[in-house]
């Protein structure tokens, strides 16, 4: 797969252009704040009304990663619908959509703190997913190690050419990844916001999101 390759915990790893996760050698595909649903909600809410196509999209982004990686696994690591509700207000069309993709593979549901609970789809619902070495977890442990988690959506601020752009990106460093949100209407956090900072080691590396992606010194 065409992508970022590193390694963590010894296992080597790919960052898709998208901003999924490929583990090659268990096939596994991780792709992290989906939000399936934002706008159905935030109408519901009564916040500001978006065009209701952003589930579409995400979805096509993501049936295009499956097929590219033939993935026999797929984690989604939590806030995969932006919230309970909006995994029931699912229209029929994008609910069979979903199905369709989770079909003849190992699907597992992450929980989120968007999304705290089970799901009516189906598939292995979890708080935590273990596959040593690494740990799957929807929001990063100050002290943990071979961790993969989201929650932050992290972007990284560049001065180009007179001009302040952001861009989504991956953070690594020995211990961890936080990954990009995969989401297509979804915001983040700029990382050198002082939480960010925290959990990273000095050394960490932001991987913008793009094709290729690129690796820069993450901006602090």
């Amino acid at each position: 797969m065409k992508g970022y390759d590193f390694n963590l915990a010894g296992v080597k790893l790919t960052l898709l252009p998208s901003g999924a996760l490929w583990w090659p050698d268990e096939w596994l595909l991780c792709v992290s704040d989906l939000h399936l649903g934002k706008s159905e909600r935030m109408a519901r809410k009564g916040d500001a009304i978006l065009p209701p196509y952003e589930t579409r999209d995400t979805l096509h982004r993501l049936q295009t990663d499956i097929e590219a990686s033939g993935a026999r696994t797929v984690v989604c690591l939590g806030d995969s619908f932006d919230d309970l509700e909006a995994s029931d207000n699912l229209p029929e069309v994008e609910a069979q959509w979903l199905n369709r993709l989770m079909a003849g593979r190992r699907w597992v549901w992450i929980e989120g703190n968007h999304d705290p609970g089970p799901i009516e789809f189906a598939g292995t619902h979890l708080a935590e997913l273990l596959h040593p070495p690494l740990h799957f977890r929807h929001i990063a442990r100050v002290g943990a190690a071979g961790e993969i988690t989201g929650h932050f959506h992290p972007k990284a601020r560049l001065h180009i050419k007179g001009r302040t752009v952001s861009r989504p990106c991956m953070l690594f460093d020995g211990d961890r990844v936080i990954m990009p949100s995969y989401g297509t209407y979804t915001g983040g956090l700029r990382s050198d916001h002082s939480v960010l900072s925290r959990l990273m080691r000095p050394e960490a590396i932001a991987v913008l999101l793009g094709d290729p992606p690129q690796p820069i010194p993450m901006p602090r």
